[in-house]
């Protein structure tokens, strides 16, 4: 009887909670049903439930391919290098950003830091042909205009590493300072003005109240950041990388690109898509697990 007065009292909450609820059941659980075409011979014509069923064996088919092996490999180095790189990026400049005084140059940078998030990977991908280019890109006219030979960044495979990590850098660093800077509005300012009291200089302010102020935000984001270890966007390893560096640019998404879409191997590549979900369920779960241990310990 309680839940039904309740429910009378707050209906208007409910219903602007209905179309939410709604998107989920429909664009996010609704296609769940396709995950038995994994341990399906699935054909097209005869649709998921006309196809015959095959247990694991297209477990055991992905897991013997060396492609597979190759793009898993290559997906967790790229992860945990932007995880190594990209990660710490907004965490400094939010940092960096707090702490300028002149409003105007802090409000200039915070727009030139968010610009490159809205841009699309295409767009980008065409920056970075003419920036980084071997023959015609900018950078290398310079170069060897100077009397030095060209940097091979898109077609030498660590180059290519370091250029992949360095525009992802650019990319996203913009939106995590967003994230932070959210987080830092809500430090109390008195306790900046004790340290100062005390005689504490900028950095230590710094290592003891921001950095500190900011651990809830940091763990959350890392939990996130976590759980796309295993699974990597189509855009930029595809629109970036080329033949020449195939052996690092090959990704899991990009197999399932392949494999999925230009070879019609559905099965393959609803298994491998399987397979990303639960591992990146599995690091999620340990992710959390771990900080809440981590937030134990520190209190006690």
């Amino acid at each position: 009887m309680n839940a039904i007065l309740y429910f009378k009292r707050y209906w208007q909450l409910y219903a602007l909670l209905f179309l939410p609820v709604l998107y989920f059941a429909i664009f996010k659980y609704g296609p769940m049903y396709g995950i038995i075409i994994a341990f399906k011979d699935f054909n097209f014509f005869q649709g998921i439930n006309g196809s015959k069923w095959i247990g694991l064996d297209a477990f055991r088919e992905v897991f013997a391919m060396p492609d597979f092996i190759k793009t898993l490999r290559n997906t967790l180095m790229l992860n945990f290098l932007d995880l190594l790189v990209s990660f710490p990026a907004p965490l400094i400049l939010a940092v960096m950003l707090y702490e300028l005084k002149i409003t105007w140059f802090k409000k200039l940078s915070q727009t030139i830091l968010y610009i490159p998030h809205f841009i699309s990977w295409v767009i980008i991908g065409g920056i970075v042909y003419q920036v980084f280019g071997t023959q015609s890109g900018m950078i290398n006219n310079i170069v060897t205009a100077m009397g030095f030979d060209a940097i091979p960044f898109l077609t030498d495979k660590s180059d290519w590493l370091i250029t992949y990590l360095v525009v992802g850098v650019w990319q996203s660093a913009g939106w995590g300072t967003i994230i932070y800077l959210a987080a830092l509005t809500g430090i109390n300012r008195e306790l900046f003005e004790a340290a100062d009291v005390d005689g504490a200089g900028r950095f230590r302010k710094i290592w003891s109240i921001t950095l500190p102020s900011l651990k809830p935000t940091i763990v959350t984001l890392l939990i996130i950041n976590l759980g796309h270890m295993i699974a990597i966007g189509f855009e930029r390893p595809y629109i970036i990388g080329n033949t020449s560096v195939r052996d690092y640019s090959d990704v899991l998404s990009t197999f399932v690109y392949r494999v999925g879409i230009e070879s019609g191997q559905y099965t393959i590549a609803t298994v491998v898509g399987l397979f990303q979900a639960v591992v990146g369920l599995v690091f999620v779960l340990g992710a959390n697990y771990a900080s809440k241990k981590l937030a134990d310990q520190s209190i006690l």
